[in-house]
């Protein structure tokens, strides 16, 4: 009879000791805390969103105009980036990977000379593709796209 009591004491006491509410506030305190980290991307407003999406789009130019992949990106960025932190950041990374990878293309060109440009060039021009869609993503997204294998030419 002892072991019954003893366990009922328990099971009582262990109910006692879980607190719904407890659980409850604890979780909407961790969910302020996401919330703050988040408002930094809510921080973004819809134009400077579009103009970060168009800044990284307008490297498409480039299929169509020679060096259209780096004027376009230019052109947005010096007539917006006094006006948001958000474009001016995109604007630098979008700048610095278009210089790094026409230059990248342009060697690639010189290298069919060699027979090796044959795979080199659209290796070189889908991954470009690919990597330009990913940041336009990004910016529709209000994050500031960190571009690969860059060389950082403007700061």
């Amino acid at each position: 009879m002892v072991s019954e009591d003893d366990d009922s004491d328990t099971a009582h006491s262990a109910a006692e000791e879980f607190d719904p509410a407890e659980t409850a506030s604890s979780e909407a305190d961790a969910g302020s805390d996401t919330s703050e980290a988040a408002g930094d991307e809510n921080s973004v407003t819809d134009d400077e969103q579009t103009w970060a999406v168009v800044l990284h789009a307008s490297a498409f130019s480039g299929l169509v105009v020679p060096f259209g992949n780096i004027f376009g990106p230019l052109l947005v960025w010096l007539i917006k980036k006094d006006e948001s932190e958000f474009i001016d950041e995109s604007g630098k990374e979008a700048l610095n990977f278009q210089l790094t990878w026409t230059m990248l293309l342009l060697g690639a060109l010189l290298s069919l000379l060699v027979g090796i440009g044959f795979l080199l060039v659209p290796l070189l021009a889908v991954a470009w593709i690919v990597i330009v869609v990913l940041a336009t993503v990004r910016a529709s997204e209000r994050v500031v796209y960190d571009y690969p294998l860059t060389v950082d030419l403007i700061d």
